[in-house]
C-alpha cells in the first residue's frame, strides 16, 4: 500500500492522507475516491508520501478513479496553484479543486464525449486579411515571440487595432504548432471574441472557459483545452489555470479590468497569475489595454514590461472623438440632461446614427424616501439602500439581493407621497423616450441582459441599426465596435472625484476613456459630452487632450509621495461577525501577536469598519498592512496567519486575508 495525499472537495480544504494500492500507474494529479465521513469524495492526489502523521491503522483506503481516460495533471499545474496558495495565503487544496471543472469533482460525472485529435499547424494565409497600419507593423516588431519569458504591454488607443495584433500573434504560436490563452475580463466580451477568431481561423477549435456554461459544456472545453484538441483557449479568470500541454502565449487583454480579480473564495488577480504562469513555463505574455493599470504602466516606464504603443485608429479615416466637458450649474438638467446634451441627441437621431448614453447605475433610482419622516428604502440586512426597479415593481438591494414590493405607503408615517431620489438607467430610459417618443431606445445593463442569450440578441439589435439611443451601464463601456455610434454622453460620474477609495480617479478615468472609444470607430466622426460640475478638474482635462500617459504620470506622482502602491504593498485582514465589537476586537488581537514585533518594515495600522460596514447581517471590519517591500510582506504574513488560527473565535467570526487587495 502507498500513502497519497488528497485535496478534497470539503469545506476544510486541507490535504488528506489515506493509503491506496500500490499501482505503477499511480502519480500526482491523478484523480481519486476517498471516503470521508459517511460519503465518498472525489479527490486530486498531490503527493505520494512516504509516510504520515497518522498512524497506519487510521488512515482510509482510497482508489483511483478507474473509468476515466484523464491524464494527470501536469507539474506546471500543480507550480501554478502551489504559487497563488503561497502567495495569496490560501490552502493547497482549495487551490487545487476550484481550477478544476464542477464535473470532475463528482462522483457521478457527465457523460463524457472523448476530444478530439489536436488539429494539425493552422494558418491564416487568406486573401482577406486586413491590411496593418504602419503602427500595428511597428507593434508587431515589438512584440517577438522568440524570447522565451518575455512581458509586453500593448498600449493602443480605443480602436487602434489590438484585436488584429492578437490575432496575429496567436496564428505565429499555431504556425508552430503550439496553444494560445486568450483571457477576456467579463463573460459578455467572449462571443465577439470567439466570432472573429472562428472567421479567421475556421479550422481550429476554439474552447471557451467561463462560469456561465453549463457543467457538461464546461467540462467538456476544459478537457479539449486540456488534451491539446484545441488550439485557442478564450475565457475569464477562471481560464488562467486550464491547463495547456503546448502553450506558446498568454493574452490578457483590457488588462487593467478588476474583473481579473476574484473577490470570493481564493481572492487572487488571474492577470497577475497569468504573467507568473507566463515566466513558469518560459513564454511570452501581452497585456493589452487602452488604459493600462498603473502599475503595469509603471513596470513598462521602468523597463520591466517592453512597452508597444498604438497611438491611431486603425481604420482609415476614423479618428478619436472629440471631447468637449459641459458645466452643468450653468444648465437647466432634464432629469440629469443639459441642452447640450440633448441637442446631440437630436442631431444624431436625424442624421439616423447611433447614440450611448452612459450612466454606470442600474434601476429607476438609487433610494426611495418619503419627504414627510424622512423614511429611505435601506437594506435591513446591509448597509446599504433597496435600489427602485420600478419595472419590476421591486425594491432591491444590489449587494445582497433582498428585495420586497414597493410600498403603497411610507412604513413609518403612511404617507401616499413616495418620491424615488437619483436616478438610474430605467429612469433614465423613460425620460428618454418622453423626450424623444420617435427614437428607439435600448437599455442595456444587467437588468435586461439577463443571460448570454439576452445578451447577444442585443447586440444583434445593436449592429442592425434597430436602436437610436443605447442607455447603458459599464456593460458597454468596453471592447464592443458600433459603426454608426457617434455621440457618448455621460452622466453622474462626479461622484469617483472625492471618493474615499484613492483608485478611484484612476478606475474613473478609465471608465470614460474606455466608453468614449464607442464613438466614431468608423468614417463617422464621434463625439463625447460630459457632463460635470467640476470641468477644470485635471481628469477632465486630461480626458480632453486624452493623455492617458499625462494623467497616468501624475497619478504616479501622488501615489509615490503618498507611498500608496506600486510603490508599496499591501495586505487586508477582514473581519465579519454578529456585531462589529466583536469583529474589531478580534482585529486587535491579531495586530498583538507576537510574531509582528519581529517585522517593524511591515506597518499595521489601526482596525476599522469596512466602507460597507454591515453585507447580510454580518458586520465587516479590516486592518491594513503595509511595506515597502514586498519579500518582507511575504515573509511576514504565513507567520502572521499561522498565529492566527489559534486565536479563540466567537460564534460566528469569519476572517480572511486579501494580498494585493483593490478596495481598501
Amino acid at each position: 500500500m502507498t500513502i497519497v495525499r488528497l485535496a478534497l472537495d470539503v469545506p476544510l480544504h486541507r490535504l488528506f492522507d489515506y493509503r491506496i494500492e500500490d499501482d505503477a500507474r499511480l502519480q500526482p494529479g491523478l484523480r481519486a475516491r476517498a471516503p470521508f465521513g459517511t460519503r465518498e469524495k472525489i479527490g486530486v492526489i498531490v503527493h505520494l508520501a512516504e509516510q504520515s502523521k497518522l498512524p497506519p491503522e487510521q488512515l482510509k483506503t482510497a482508489r483511483r478513479v478507474e473509468d476515466d481516460d484523464l491524464p494527470p495533471l501536469p507539474p506546471d499545474f500543480f507550480q501554478l496553484c502551489a504559487f497563488a496558495s503561497q502567495y495569496y495565503q490560501a490552502p493547497l487544496g482549495e487551490v487545487i479543486l476550484q481550477a478544476l471543472p464542477p464535473g470532475l469533482k463528482k462522483i457521478r460525472a457527465v457523460k463524457r464525449q472523448r476530444p478530439k485529435e489536436a488539429n494539425a499547424p493552422a494558418t491564416s494565409d487568406t486573401p482577406d486579411l486586413p491590411p496593418l497600419t504602419a503602427d500595428q507593423s511597428a507593434a508587431l516588431e515589438i512584440l517577438r515571440l522568440d524570447r522565451g519569458y518575455a512581458p509586453f504591454l500593448l498600449y493602443g488607443v480605443t480602436g487602434s487595432g489590438k484585436t488584429e495584433i492578437y490575432l496575429r500573434l496567436i496564428d505565429a504560436v499555431l504556425r508552430k504548432g503550439q496553444q494560445a490563452l486568450l483571457l477576456a475580463p467579463e463573460i459578455n466580451l467572449t462571443p465577439q471574441l470567439e466570432a472573429r477568431l472562428a472567421r479567421r481561423f475556421p479550422g481550429v477549435r476554439v474552447a471557451m472557459l467561463h462560469s456561465e456554461l453549463a457543467e457538461a459544456a464546461r467540462e467538456r472545453a476544459w478537457r479539449t483545452a486540456f488534451s491539446g484538441a484545441a488550439r485557442i483557449v478564450v475565457g475569464t479568470r477562471l481560464a488562467v489555470f486550464a491547463p495547456l500541454p503546448a502553450l506558446g502565449l498568454i493574452i490578457v487583454d483590457e488588462e487593467h479590468d478588476l474583473a481579473y480579480r476574484q473577490q470570493e473564495g481564493i481572492r487572487y488577480s488571474a492577470r497577475d497569475l497569468a504573467i507568473f504562469r507566463a515566466r513558469l513555463t518560459h513564454l511570452p505574455i501581452v497585456l493589452g489595454s487602452a488604459t493600462p493599470s498603473l502599475e503595469s504602466w509603471s513596470h513598462a516606464l521602468r523597463g520591466r514590461y517592453t512597452l508597444a504603443r498604438l497611438p491611431e485608429r486603425a481604420v482609415s479615416g476614423a479618428r478619436l472623438p472629440v471631447v468637449r466637458v459641459f458645466d452643468t450649474r450653468r444648465q437647466k438638467l432634464t432629469d440629469g440632461l443639459g441642452e447640450p446634451l440633448l441637442e446631440a441627441l437630436r442631431q444624431r437621431i436625424a442624421a439616423k446614427e447611433q447614440s450611448l448614453v452612459f450612466l454606470n447605475r442600474r434601476g429607476f433610482a438609487p433610494v426611495l424616501a418619503c419627504p414627510s419622516c424622512g423614511w429611505v428604502s435601506r437594506c435591513p440586512r446591509c448597509a446599504a439602500n433597496r435600489v427602485l426597479h420600478l419595472a419590476d415593481r421591486r425594491l432591491r438591494c444590489h449587494h445582497c439581493g433582498l428585495e420586497s414590493r414597493i410600498p403603497s405607503a411610507c412604513p413609518t408615517c403612511g404617507n401616499l407621497d413616495l418620491h424615488p431620489f437619483g436616478r438610474g438607467t430605467q429612469r433614465l430610459e423613460t425620460r428618454l423616450s418622453e423626450l424623444f417618443p420617435a427614437a428607439r431606445i435600448l437599455r442595456v445593463d444587467r437588468d435586461s441582459a439577463k443571460s448570454r442569450k439576452h445578451w447577444e440578441a442585443m447586440l444583434d439589435e445593436i449592429q442592425s441599426g434597430a436602436a437610436d439611443i443605447l442607455v447603458g451601464t459599464q456593460m458597454l463601456a468596453k471592447g464592443h465596435d458600433f459603426p454608426r455610434l457617434t455621440l457618448v454622453g455621460t452622466i453622474g460620474t462626479d461622484a469617483a472625484l472625492f471618493a474615499a477609495d484613492w483608485r478611484a480617479p484612476e478606475r474613473l478615468f478609465a471608465q470614460l476613456m474606455q466608453v468614449a472609444g464607442r464613438a466614431g470607430r468608423a468614417d463617422l466622426p464621434g463625439e463625447v459630452i460630459i457632463q460635470s460640475e467640476y470641468p477644470d478638474h485635471p481628469l477632465y482635462r486630461a480626458l480632453i487632450a486624452q493623455d492617458y500617459p499625462g494623467y497616468a504620470e501624475t497619478l504616479l506622482a501622488e501615489r509615490r509621495a503618498a507611498g500608496f502602491p506600486p510603490y508599496a504593498h499591501q495586505a487586508i485582514l477582514r473581519a465579519e461577525a454578529r456585531d462589529m465589537a466583536t469583529a474589531l476586537a478580534f482585529l486587535r488581537e491579531a495586530a498583538t501577536r507576537p510574531c509582528v514585533a519581529d517585522y517593524p518594515d511591515v506597518v499595521l495600522y489601526d482596525p476599522v469598519p469596512m466602507r460597507l460596514s454591515r453585507l447580510i447581517n454580518q458586520e465587516r471590519a479590516q486592518l491594513l498592512l503595509e511595506s515597502a517591500s514586498r519579500p518582507r510582506l511575504q515573509a511576514f504574513l504565513p507567520l502572521w496567519r499561522a498565529a492566527l488560527e489559534p486565536l479563540p473565535r466567537k460564534q460566528h467570526l469569519r476572517w480572511h486575508l486579501e494580498v494585493d487587495p483593490v478596495d481598501c
